[in-house]
């Protein structure tokens, strides 16, 4: 009788002594399944971005390192010798959801900077084609550079006279691909609106007095 019992408790936890890793391989096996899937949909995205997707619009200006001035569209033409706040130097930044991918816009030329087939930078009304999309890189020197999203390697820069280079002429150590974020001129950073300052018995008692003064 207990050679019985026995036997049947044997019988019992072999049995599920398998289910039990059986099913722990499987909440695994599920769980990278669905991030593998996830990192799929992300690389998915940023590389074919629909248009409705949350973007971010930013306007400033582009310093070019070589020139000393400001990248502006003027229509089909593009090059860095804008001055600072003028109207074709305005660029209207396009961010998408993932990544840093980025479509600049012409505030008042309305056309997107784009780099061709032949690493050619042109302007085009037009900006949702992968040609439009560059990615930006953050250096150490504190500037950006701005690569091409659909041919790898391939950045945006301009020479000493402002004209655009073939982007199979530029790598990322060159100056001329070397770029700098600007505020337009005139415009107040919205960090620098905020400051905080120490308040003393001295102050209090100066804007007690300026404040009287103006009652009287």
């Amino acid at each position: 009788m207990i050679s019985h019992h026995l036997s049947l408790l044997l019988s019992v936890s072999s049995s599920t002594v398998p289910l039990s890793v059986s099913s722990c391989l499987t909440s695994v096996q599920e769980s990278q399944q669905r991030s593998a899937d996830f990192r799929f949909y992300i690389e998915n995205h940023t590389r074919n971005p629909d248009d409705l997707s949350r973007k971010q619009v930013r306007i400033y200006q582009l310093y070019s390192r070589t020139t000393g001035k400001h990248v502006q569209i003027l229509g089909k033409k593009v090059n860095a010798n804008g001055d600072d706040g003028g109207k074709y130097a305005l660029l209207i930044v396009e961010t998408e959801t993932f990544g840093s991918h980025v479509r600049i816009k012409g505030k008042e030329s309305e056309h997107y900077i784009c780099m061709n087939e032949k690493g050619k930078i042109v302007g085009m009304p037009d900006g949702r084609k992968q040609e439009c999309v560059f990615i930006e890189e953050f250096l150490e020197n504190n500037y950006t550079a701005l690569v091409s999203a659909k041919y790898k390697g391939w950045y945006l820069g301009f020479n000493r006279k402002g004209r655009p280079k073939k982007g199979s002429r530029t790598t990322q150590r060159q100056q001329e691909v070397h770029f700098m974020k600007r505020q337009p001129k005139g415009k107040v950073n919205p960090v620098q609106e905020f400051r905080f300052t120490t308040v003393t018995k001295r102050t209090r008692r100066a804007r007690r007095l300026k404040s009287n003064a103006k009652r009287n």
